[in-house]
């Protein structure tokens, strides 16, 4: 089985909407481990709403917490503590399965672990999504060099929103990491936009192809 896991350069990236292509167009198996906050509109049900083909399977958080603030303190507000072991990656149907995360590589989860000591735990390939602001290129290269620092697999990178191709082309040239494509600024976000997203050939190719470290 193939686990894509999909990270952010922080929160409000697009990791959501870049999960949904991706699932949709690997008529993939979806699953977000962790929420926090907002349940009554989780980043799984809105890929649950995203998504038209036939084979998908969405499957449930293993922690559900309900106060929007980074796991390890909303976890903490619940009285609880989350534990890399009582993370189980599902009986996945199909083979491919991708994996949302919370926030980026280095959120916490607990006194000591991360979302990348996840990501080891679960043997993941990485995709990091990126959105193009003032500073972004600081996160992206950050970001990048938390998850080579830990030894993480990563495929590429996903800009989300409008371009600005001088800094897409100098994050690729001085970090070395693929771009797979770019994700179109839209005002309305649904299925039919996805399903054509990822229709295109460029992103089933760019999905397809070989990893980098």
């Amino acid at each position: 089985m193939r686990k894509l896991f999909i990270t952010g350069i922080g929160t409000d990236v697009g990791k959501t909407v870049a999960s949904a292509i991706i699932t949709e167009a690997l008529e993939a198996d979806y699953w977000k481990p962790v929420q926090s906050g907002d349940l009554d509109n989780s980043d799984t049900k809105k890929v649950s709403a995203l998504i038209t083909n036939g084979r998908t399977r969405i499957w449930p958080e293993a922690y559900q917490l309900s106060l929007p603030v980074s796991p390890h303190a909303s976890a903490a507000a619940s009285g609880i503590t989350i534990r890399l072991d009582d993370i189980k990656v599902p009986p996945v149907i199909n083979d491919i399965l991708v994996i949302e995360g919370a926030g980026g590589v280095i959120v916490p989860l607990n006194d000591s672990q991360t979302i990348a000591d996840l990501i080891v735990d679960l043997e993941c390939e990485v995709i990091i999504v990126s959105r193009n602001y003032l500073g972004s290129i600081n996160h992206t290269m950050l970001t990048i060099e938390a998850a080579q620092r830990h030894r993480l697999q990563i495929i590429g990178i996903i800009f989300n929103g409008e371009p600005t191709p001088d800094s897409e082309s100098w994050i690729a040239r001085n970090s070395g990491v693929n771009v797979l494509f770019s994700i179109p600024w839209t005002s309305d976000v649904n299925s039919e936009w996805v399903k054509e997203i990822a229709g295109l050939s460029s992103v089933r190719t760019a999905l397809s192809g070989p990893s980098q470290s």
